[in-house]
């Protein structure tokens, strides 16, 4: 069975970003486009609350059920929520293409109802040095999110 889900994002970042699983247990394709970024790297995660009524700062912090370190995409210690950087080239909008198998639209842990931030700085992974790396990548400014919901199919 797909499941499809929905965010549109607000704030100085805008756009549309479309989250698809197959079954439960496939990878997460991540979709779509953000407009408004400065050339370069921005963090992109998933964070725990879908509650955008204080602007992109109530939607808490990194969505981490299992009280991880933060972590590149890549790494299996990280938060649920981590989903590394976009590229913007200052130049049109900014593609969103990720495919992710730690993320669900499925379960207790779906990320259904939370909230896609897109920071304003590159996420250093939880590599940088910085005291925020292992937290929040030390990714900067939410300067655009909103609630991911589902979608029509």
């Amino acid at each position: 069975m797909v499941v499809k889900a929905v965010c549109v994002i607000n704030g100085d970042a805008k756009g549309t970003v479309f989250f698809e699983q197959e079954a439960e247990g496939s990878p997460v394709k991540v979709t779509g486009e953000v407009n408004g970024l400065a050339p370069g790297l921005h963090g992109f995660h998933v964070h725990e609350f879908g509650d955008n009524t204080n602007g992109c700062m109530s939607s808490g912090p990194h969505f981490n059920p299992y009280k991880k370190e933060h972590g590149a995409p890549t790494d299996g210690d990280r938060h649920l929520g981590d989903l590394g950087n976009i590229t913007a080239s200052g130049d049109g909008p900014t593609p969103v293409n990720i495919s992710d198998s730690q993320i669900t639209l499925f379960g207790e842990n779906s990320i259904i109802g939370r909230t896609v931030v897109v920071h304003a700085d590159p996420d250093d992974l939880g590599k940088g040095g910085h005291e925020l790396s292992k937290t929040t990548g030390n990714a900067g400014a939410r300067i655009g999110c909103g609630v991911i919901g589902i979608a029509k199919i």
